[in-house]
């Protein structure tokens, strides 16, 4: 069997196993279609994403889900501001025999939830970094492997602002995706109060492991696009961007920076793992429409201009797209 034919069995199995992974997750979660494909998305491409919602909406849960129809370790990680970046790496201590033993943190998983990440102070955020971009962890100058898949999921909660330390610009680009979770619908919210009050509990069943994520993975990184999808995707990052010679008219009035080589990147992976969910074999124009507002929205930044008149960035976006 030929290797191509092989990809497009591939292919069709991802599509299978994502249908199968919809089936499961909602047993749990009522509605939020979207949010459940978007998160499934930065997994498969290897990204992470950032949740912003109000408090209550089962963000915890829906992770927790996730991660049981993957089969896949989940750790929670509650960002106070007291947190130590020891806290969530892991510590060097003294055993018994006064020698130094490392003691691993709760980065040592599958997927993290790290609750409320912009409650705790740069120096705990930081340590986050080296895990989300290298898979690794360094304590005390020696280098640990994380395990494969890894996915960080944070959280913000735009209400509250006190006491907060907004993340950092090059932080907020580590994020594959920036999504916005919404109330859920009135029908949606009447199902989710039957089911509690009835005391529905369903058992989520593994339909991926490990290995087979990590598998899929690499096929999307096989997937072949047509220069004609990265040249659209790479031009609509540069009309982001208020200088550049293709800036479009609402970038130069409304913004201060544009999105920068990393969105392209992801507009790209991102197109070709919405293709194979919705079982095509390569990413057309819309793939990359499809993906567009989650993986700008953190990378442009609005001016004072736009603020003062209240244009949104999704407003913004959607006259770029």
């Amino acid at each position: 069997m030929s290797e191509h034919a092989t990809e497009v069995e591939a292919a069709d199995a991802l599509h299978q196993a994502y249908t199968k992974l919809k089936e499961e997750i909602s047993k749990v979660i009522v509605g939020q279609d979207e949010v459940v494909k978007l998160l499934i998305t930065s997994i498969f491409c290897q990204g992470h994403a950032l949740l912003v919602g109000v408090p209550g909406l089962a963000k915890t849960l829906l992770i927790r889900t996730i991660s049981s129809a993957l089969h896949l370790d989940f750790n929670r990680i509650q960002f106070t501001p007291d947190l130590m970046p020891s806290d969530i790496i892991g510590a060097e201590t003294l055993d018994k025999d006064r020698n130094f033993q490392f003691i691993k943190g709760p980065i040592f998983s599958n997927i993290i939830l790290a609750d409320e990440i912009n409650r705790t102070p740069p120096k705990t955020q930081a340590a986050l970094l080296e895990s989300m971009q290298e898979y690794s962890a360094t304590v005390a100058g020696k280098h640990w492997k994380l395990d494969e898949p890894f996915f960080v999921m944070a959280t913000q909660n735009p209400i509250e602002q006190e006491g907060t330390y907004p993340l950092p610009e090059a932080q907020l680009d580590r994020f594959m995706f920036m999504i916005n979770l919404d109330y859920p619908s009135y029908e949606s919210e009447i199902d989710i109060v039957k089911n509690e009050a009835a005391g529905a509990i369903s058992e989520v069943n593994a339909v991926l492991d490990a290995k087979q994520i990590i598998e899929f993975q690499r096929l999307v990184d096989k997937v072949p696009v047509a220069d004609n999808v990265i040249e659209y995707a790479v031009n609509l990052v540069h009309k982001t961007r208020p200088d550049s010679d293709r800036a479009s008219d609402i970038a130069k009035s409304y913004l201060e920076w544009g999105a920068g080589p990393r969105a392209s990147q992801f507009l790209i992976k991102g197109a070709k793992c919405n293709a194979l969910l919705a079982g095509k074999y390569s990413p057309d124009i819309e793939d990359v429409q499809t993906v567009a507002e989650p993986i700008l929205r953190h990378r442009i930044v609005r001016n004072f201009k736009a603020e003062a008149e209240g244009v949104s960035i999704s407003k913004i976006i959607s006259d770029i797209l």
